[in-house]
């Protein structure tokens, strides 16, 4: 079964914010991460929308969703903020979340400072690199990439940055997809268009991250941490499950990359729903 998509904004200080929503049922917020934004969730909404009220929006500084002004450094309280007034004009109560990646840590934001909004969390990959046991060499390969984009522009940082975190050797899947539809190409497009803002102003205060731990192990809302079955040793399957071990949880595996939701859209949105059925 198709559901339409309905499109809109919401003004929120300092930036509008772009959304899209499909479904029925409980509203489930998707959080982009890094530089991408709603598109990438168009087919797991698609698995979805027979469930919940699906809404993925693009983060502010990101594609359909600008500053009011120039830009600023990604703060992380700002972009929790943001997602807690989504969910207050959108949703009827409390919603559920999934962030990916950089989404996945305003997801823990999110709940930490606004825990009523939100009856469950699933935080797919957050690269939070300060819960290493040694996070002295990741940070200064963010910092090496930082410093190569203002030296050497977009591509040169972005090859350090795929390679670092591994997101370079997970080809098998893109090459058995079919040719990519217009409205991923669309997404694609916006993406690039959003390198130069994530990596002046997201890529260091994304590392530089810490999630409030003791806050989070209350369970009100309950956390739960995902990790890409194909990610094992990989820098953000690290850091979920260093957050995992935080929470005193166990991370759960999630099919595909740090990236699965995209090409492994079914059965990911299959263990996201068991997900927030067991929380």
């Amino acid at each position: 079964m198709t559901f339409p998509t309905k499109t809109g904004t919401l003004k929120v200080p300092g930036a509008k914010i772009y959304y899209e929503a499909q479904g029925s049922g409980p509203l489930l917020l998707l959080i982009a991460g890094g530089p991408t934004d709603a598109g990438v969730f168009a087919e797991l909404s698609h698995f979805l929308a027979d469930r919940y009220t699906v809404v993925a929006y693009d983060p502010r500084g990101n594609s359909r969703s600008p500053f009011d002004g120039k830009p600023e450094a990604l703060q992380l309280d700002v972009h929790g903020d943001d997602a807690a007034r989504l969910i207050e004009a959108l949703g009827d109560g409390p919603a559920f979340v999934m962030g990916n990646s950089g989404g996945a840590q305003i997801g823990l934001n999110l709940a930490a400072r606004h825990p009523e909004k939100v009856r469950a969390l699933v935080a797919h990959e957050p690269p939070c690199l300060m819960l290493l046991p040694d996070p002295s060499e990741a940070l200064a390969g963010n910092k090496e990439i930082h410093d190569t984009y203002q030296r050497e522009g977009v591509e040169a940082a972005m090859q350090k940055f795929m390679a670092m975190a591994g997101l370079d050797e997970h080809g098998e899947d893109e090459e058995q997809q079919a040719p990519p539809p217009p409205e991923a190409l669309e997404t694609f497009e916006r993406i690039n268009g959003n390198m130069d803002y994530f990596l002046a102003h997201g890529l260091m205060p994304l590392s530089l991250y810490q999630p409030e731990i003791e806050t989070l192990r209350t369970g009100k809302p309950d956390v739960i941490v995902g990790v890409g079955e194909q990610t094992v040793g990989e820098i953000a399957n690290r850091t979920g499950v260093a957050l995992a071990e935080k929470l005193g949880t166990q991370p759960m595996q999630f099919p595909g990359d740090h990236g699965g939701y995209g090409p492994h859209a079914e059965a990911f949105a299959k263990t996201l729903h068991a997900a927030f059925a067991q929380a």
